[in-house]
């Protein structure tokens, strides 16, 4: 199964969300980000991240560009031609039919774009050939109901899966808003809070984060 990790917006927890899918996962498990961007050749990435906390070795990124913008804004500055979603999504296909879980983390929100055409995550998906489904990271505070209930709005119009919404950093004493939201983001957006990710938890060892992640999911 491919899961796709999109966000209501950056910076929402999609990394350590991808980091804990992969910890639940079982089986054989690909990491893949089509575009990292922030880093430069040198520097670890999400995927280095990901590795960190679960030991997962199987990690493909596609494009790495320095400068921490949109993909096709970033490559567009530094010069560099960048894969086609259909590359990106025949790549995935190959790496299904080696793994049993491929996890694919997009940049940004759903609708930032991956190619010099401006295709987008949900443009990638259209072009897979085996099953998938979307996971939608969100915040937890005020604000989320909205960007939440856009981003699953621009799913259901194309017709995409999606297996639910986890909150990306969960904190330990939420706060009234944050309390509300989590009863209200199902009716929302129509779909469930399949997850809650501890705020925080990035900076667990592996042992502990590969022991507590898969209570962290209903």
């Amino acid at each position: 199964m491919i899961t796709l990790i999109t966000g209501t917006d950056t910076e929402v927890g999609k990394t350590i969300t991808t980091a804990a899918l992969a910890a639940r996962a079982g089986g054989s498990v690909v990491v893949v980000k089509p575009a990292q961007t922030g880093v430069t050749p040198d520097e670890p990435g999400d995927l280095a991240e990901v590795g960190r906390l679960t030991g997962v070795t199987a990690l493909h990124e596609g494009v790495r560009l320095p400068e921490p913008l949109a993909p096709t804004t970033a490559a567009r500055r530094a010069g560099v031609a960048l894969p086609s979603v259909g590359e990106h999504a025949k790549s995935i296909d190959e790496l299904a039919g080696r793994y049993e879980s491929v996890l694919v983390e997009g940049a940004g929100g759903l609708l930032v774009g991956l190619d010099a055409d401006g295709n987008n995550l949900a443009d990638l998906a259209g072009h897979l050939t085996v099953p998938f489904r979307f996971v939608v990271v969100a915040r937890a505070g005020l604000g989320t109901l909205n960007h939440s209930g856009l981003t699953l709005e621009a799913l259901r119009a194309r017709g995409l899966p999606v297996e639910g919404l986890v909150i990306g950093a969960w904190p330990a004493e939420p706060d009234l808003a944050e309390r509300c939201n989590l009863e209200d983001l199902p009716a929302t957006t129509g779909v469930p809070v399949i997850g809650r990710i501890p705020a925080g938890v990035g900076g667990l060892g592996r042992e502990d984060f590969l022991a507590a992640a898969p209570g962290w999911f209903e």
